[in-house]
């Protein structure tokens, strides 16, 4: 059975998984491979950087892949670990820890970190001007953690150069104000309450649990049963525990509990497993010479003794899901473009000239160059039509970095493609576009309709 010694409480892990999750937010907008950002969706240049390589919104056909391993990702650690995000990498856990324990609990003294049920008195001058203080404190933290959510959207070096002349930025500026401030409301006054009544996480782990999810459980074999199948507290002759038992009714795992619950009626969906209450009995019974009665553990191996299985059907599952949803990463991103290109057909369907010799197809080309350097730019017909269809009205140009161009070219062509007096005929034809300086590297291949008239109204 899953066993807590005093000598390396959960807390202090609980605490350095914070601080790595904190580096990293605060380190990742920072991190930049070839020039580009190792994460950015950036709204103003509609494009997303994903470890160094920079997709542009024509390519975004990545972000379902990603939102869908995030997702089946949480849902995974869940089935293992129960609710391990919410109480170990959540950044509403994270600031409530961060407010209540060190900003009030030990910087102003307000509070016991293991007592998270009293309220200081706040009718008191010194408790009020200490909670000021706090909120005060906060606010300039929340200011950062406003400041490192907009660094995921907009690169540090434009943020702060926007930041510079905020007049002509008031948008991006309001809206790192109105984050602080709500993230002010939410983890001083909303608290816990984010957790068990506006996150939907806590609705949908019952669902994703099973009898080996990994959560912290009460053991009433050891401990005995103190509340009924009512959730109604059973009243007991000595000490309101059951006689012969281990419970001391010290109601320490229920004072520590920052959602305000009893570990001992069972799994609720308002425990985020932050496993204060493992701790505090651990401290208990560890005084006692005895094993903590709640477990970080699974309902098998404390109620049925069984071992438990981390490869089982549903975890299996999951991960087959995710490395799929990884191969399929790979694979769109080993399509990526170093360009774009966008082919569409004028509203003439074609045009017949010199006596009726030769055909035309007029199209409009919108070429974009989405590296940092200049490129020039050239086009030409590829596969069986390369040496019967001409292309007129375009030369080859440049295009400097981030720049669109709208070029408008004629396809043409004096061979006979088909012989049908009945009617046009739409023949697809392939066309590459590549950068001088870079063809191997920068190229796009795109198709396009080119539409042959019916023999007789040619010569």
């Amino acid at each position: 059975m899953a066993e807590q010694t005093n000598s390396s409480p959960f807390r202090i892990k609980r605490y350095w998984a914070y601080i790595a999750a904190t580096v990293v937010a605060l380190v990742t907008p920072f991190i930049q491979i070839g020039g580009n950002q190792i994460f950015l969706l950036s709204f103003d240049k509609k494009q997303l950087h994903l470890m160094g390589i920079v997709f542009d919104m024509q390519e975004l056909y990545m972000m379902p892949f990603l939102l869908m391993f995030m997702f089946i990702g949480i849902f995974a650690v869940t089935a293992i670990g129960g609710r391990a995000w919410c109480g170990w990498a959540c950044p509403q856990t994270i600031f409530r820890v961060i407010y209540r324990d060190l900003i009030e609990g030990k910087l102003l003294g307000l509070r016991r970190i293991k007592n998270k049920q009293k309220e200081p008195d706040w009718s008191k001058p010194e408790n009020a001007s200490k909670r000021v203080v706090g909120i005060l404190i906060w606010f300039v933290l929340s200011l950062l953690a406003a400041a490192d959510f907009m660094w995921y959207f907009i690169p540090p070096a434009d943020f702060f150069a926007y930041l510079a002349d905020f007049s002509n930025h008031t948008t991006m500026v309001g809206f790192v104000l109105s984050v602080a401030v709500f993230l002010v409301y939410d983890v001083v006054w909303m608290q816990e309450n984010f957790c068990v009544y506006v996150c939907p996480y806590s609705r949908v782990q019952t669902v994703l649990y099973d009898d080996d999810t990994f959560q912290a459980i009460y053991s009433e074999k050891r401990g005995g049963k103190i509340y009924n199948e009512n959730k109604e507290k059973v009243i007991f002759k000595q000490k309101n525990v059951p006689d012969g038992m281990d419970c001391t009714a010290c109601q320490s795992c229920v004072t520590v509990c920052p959602t305000h619950i009893d570990i001992r009626k069972g799994m609720q969906l308002e425990c985020i497993n932050c496993l204060e209450c493992v701790d505090a009995c651990t401290t208990v019974m560890g005084k006692l010479g005895k094993e903590s009665l709640i477990q970080w553990s699974s309902t098998s191996e404390v109620f049925n003794d069984q071992k438990v299985s981390f490869f089982r059907k549903k975890t299996i599952m999951y991960i087959v899901v995710l490395l799929g949803i990884v191969a399929m990463l790979f694979v769109m991103g080993g399509k990526k473009e170093y360009m774009l290109l966008n082919i569409n057909k004028t509203t003439k369907l074609y045009s017949i000239k010199d006596d009726g010799k030769r055909v035309v197809n007029n199209f409009i080309m919108l070429f974009q160059n989405t590296q940092k350097e200049s490129y020039t730019y050239h086009l030409e017909v590829l596969g069986e039509y390369a040496d019967k269809i001409e292309i007129k009205r375009f030369k080859p140009f440049k295009l400097s970095r981030g720049k669109l161009a709208k070029k408008v070219i004629q396809l043409s062509t004096t061979h006979k493609l088909v012989d049908d007096a009945t009617k046009d005929t739409p023949i697809t034809i392939t066309l590459r576009a590549y950068a001088e300086e870079n063809p191997e590297h920068i190229s796009v291949i795109r198709k396009a309709v080119f539409i042959y008239p019916r023999s007789d109204k040619l010569k």
